[in-house]
């Protein structure tokens, strides 16, 4: 894309106040809604009294697939103008003025800087993402080398990265891997200005993907902070390590037929057979971390008949830790769906809808390959993996430095990426300790945890003990008399052992089945990220 012309779009748009506020406020809380349910019709009603303001014909254009005047169209964007706009591939000519040819969606993303970034709380990242038409605007099926604007998935591993004002993780260099429109490179270079930062760099095996990514990133003032490059997976980077490698890649599980590589959607689908692109990113990925370095990305993996899917991800990590060294993960999974409801979800994506022949053809195919290949659950998560220093005391991965979950709680606020981190990292130490290292240590209770207690009437003892946290990961965890108290002496002042001794005693049981009772239980809280070691 011309950079000049995109410059000037630049221009139009902050003129407009072409922002995701602006629309909430012009189309009215409910009509935006259903919007972004993709129900278009109440929003047409409310712009049918704004005349041609230049934010009513760019929200009508590009949000609601209203064609335009020329006229019209020309008042919006003064600068740009309208041949600079078919020029840019924006619009295409319509029945009597334009419609949009391409998605430019303002978008609205929780800043992970807070305060420090922009002076207030709750700061806000405004940023306008140019992709290929979203689904409720598209007319048919969406092209194979379709390119995707800001859905659920990518906000959710923007979510999820350890971006926060006080980051330390981070030092020379990260990599977006599978950038697709760009968005997470212009977090990364956006979140990461403030640190020592060498490099970011994006890459796609995409090359319309990567002109995507580049004009957006010019678009809101960054081109100059990302390298993009075109390729395979790790390829483009070969014998390159980063200190952060966040990916989106194209996980879904699709079923493969001959016809495959001139149907096949480029932005989810990678040509291989069930979840092995997943594989290859966990397997691939530890030869391009630096010693601390970290890979979070999300992924789709499947459960055959008889096997566990999360268990199948484990013995990526401990394969992958052969030839790299001592590696450790937390693996969340946050949905599990059975076949048909995963075939149903992406055969939708695509644009066809039920009743159409398409459809059931789509559905067909996937429930065949399921049966075929015995697949009777997929999960769909994120895998977290860490490169561990090579000081760690231990030597290779065992399972004390892998954890697999199911979590269908919600994670704590919109950008609980540091909190992640946070106890990632405090669980990776604790790990590595015996327990009588854990005993020597005084320990802390994290600020939001809080004790839930049940009495039946008239009872004194209550029959259920639950302690609950809403960071990282709500969590509500049965607890019995011992960890409960042990949990609410632990203030940073007492060691564990002076803790667990002094409960023994008062409830009369052996020290040493306590001590060991105790350990056990601090080492799953601290997953939790309800304790955590207070380092003096």
């Amino acid at each position: 894309m011309n950079e000049a012309l995109i410059d000037l779009l630049r221009h139009d748009l902050d003129a407009a106040d072409y922002r995701a506020g602006a629309v909430r406020a012009l189309l009215g809380a409910e009509a935006e809604a259903a919007r972004l349910r993709g129900v278009l019709l109440p929003g047409k009603r409310a712009l049918a009294q704004r005349g041609d303001e230049a934010l009513a014909t760019l929200a009508g254009l590009f949000l609601l697939g209203c064609e335009v005047s020329s006229d019209a169209l020309e008042l919006a964007l003064p600068r740009l103008g309208v041949e600079g706009a078919r020029k840019l591939g924006l619009v295409s000519a319509g029945a009597t003025g334009f419609v949009a040819a391409l998605s430019l969606n303002p978008v609205e993303l929780p800043d992970p800087l807070g305060p420090g970034a922009s002076g207030q709380a709750g700061a806000s990242l405004h940023w306008w993402i140019v992709s290929d038409l979203d689904d409720q605007l598209r007319v048919g099926p969406a092209r194979p080398d379709h390119v995707m604007g800001v859905g659920g998935a990518t906000r959710s591993l923007l979510a999820q990265l350890p971006l926060g004002p006080h980051v330390t993780l981070l030092g020379g260099s990260v990599l977006d891997l599978g950038t697709g429109c760009g968005v997470v490179a212009l977090m990364l270079a956006h979140a990461l200005a403030h640190l020592d930062v060498q490099r970011v760099v994006a890459t796609d095996i995409s090359e319309r993907a990567l002109g995507f990514a580049r004009a957006n990133a010019q678009l809101n003032g960054l081109h100059g902070a990302i390298e993009f490059r075109q390729g395979d997976l790790f390829a483009p980077v070969a014998g390159e390590r980063f200190d952060l490698i966040a990916s989106n890649p194209p996980f879904v599980i699709t079923p493969r037929s001959s016809g495959d590589d001139a149907t096949r959607y480029e932005y989810r689908d990678a040509g291989l057979v069930g979840d092995a692109l997943a594989e290859r990113v966990v397997r691939e990925a530890p030869n391009h971390l630096t010693p601390g370095g970290e890979l979070i990305c999300l992924a789709n993996w499947e459960s055959p008949w008889g096997q566990n899917g999360l268990d199948r991800v484990k013995s990526w990590v401990q394969s992958s830790a052969e030839g790299s060294g001592t590696l450790a993960a937390w693996i969340i999974e946050r949905d599990r769906l059975d076949p048909v409801r995963y075939a149903e979800t992406w055969a939708r994506d695509g644009g066809a809808r039920p009743g159409d022949a398409e459809f059931d053809e789509l559905m067909q195919a996937w429930l065949d390959d399921f049966s075929a290949r015995r697949i009777v659950a997929i999960g769909l998560g994120s895998i977290r993996m860490r490169r561990l220093d090579s000081g760690a005391q231990t030597v290779q991965t065992s399972e004390e430095l892998i954890r697999a979950e199911h979590v269908s709680d919600p994670f704590f606020g919109s950008f609980p990426g540091s909190e992640l981190a946070n106890a990632f990292r405090q669980a990776l130490r604790v790990a590595e300790m015996s327990d009588e290292q854990m005993l020597d240590l005084r320990w802390q209770r994290a600020g939001g945890v809080s004790e839930l207690r049940e009495h039946s009437p008239g009872e004194e003892a209550p029959h259920s003990i639950r302690l609950q946290t809403d960071r990282p990961i709500a969590r509500v965890v049965q607890a019995d008399t011992l960890l409960a108290a042990a949990v609410g002496a632990c203030d940073g002042e007492l060691t564990l052992g002076q803790i667990a001794d002094a409960l023994a005693q008062i409830l009369e049981v052996d020290a040493d089945a306590c001590a060991e009772a105790l350990t056990a239980g601090v080492r799953e809280l601290v997953w939790f990220g309800m304790l955590a070691p207070a380092w003096r």
